[in-house]
């Protein structure tokens, strides 16, 4: 696992020391890095001449940092918001995307997308009318619970499938 960069300020502490003529071993223990970067530093800097960060190969990335921390505001207040909504959003901010980079972009951030729940949770209100009802009929007969209490319902979808809503 790498570690972090080091600052441009101690890189230029170790390039200083190494045009004094100090060695890897002594500049190691001095600043406290260890030698094999010492040594890396100073190859770099015989190399390019510069001991700052240099650009790294890779595809840049499509949505820029404002509009990866809008989405993920955006996502924040809303958590039931689908990806298409999110990228006619992302159009109306300036920064059209696809749906993938959208979801890739937020997955960085930590949020990924999930199922929605099928069924709302119960509000207070419902909450307090279901143990109304069980106490109101605690003591009815077996008869009338089978009969009344426990029908069946089922609902039945002929043409498409409204059960899942990917959030």
């Amino acid at each position: 696992m790498r570690s972090k960069e080091l600052s441009v300020e101690l890189r230029d502490r170790i390039m200083s020391k190494h045009r004094s003529g100090e060695g890897y071993q002594k500049m190691s223990a001095a600043l406290k890095v260890p030698k094999n970067t010492v040594a890396s530093i100073i190859l770099k800097w015989k190399k390019f001449g510069t001991t700052k960060t240099l650009p790294r190969a890779g595809r840049p990335a499509k949505l820029s940092n404002w509009g990866r921390r809008a989405l993920v505001m955006e996502v924040t207040k809303n958590l039931m918001v689908t990806l298409t909504e999110l990228q006619s959003s992302s159009v109306e901010m300036g920064e059209p995307s696809r749906r993938t980079t959208i979801s890739a972009a937020l997955q960085q951030s930590g949020l990924n997308g999930r199922v929605a729940r099928r069924k709302p949770l119960l509000s207070e209100r419902y909450m307090t009318a279901h143990l109304e009802f069980a106490k109101r009929h605690l003591k009815d007969s077996q008869i009338m619970i089978n009969k009344i209490l426990r029908s069946d319902e089922t609902k039945i979808e002929l043409f498409g499938l409204n059960a899942k809503c990917h959030v």
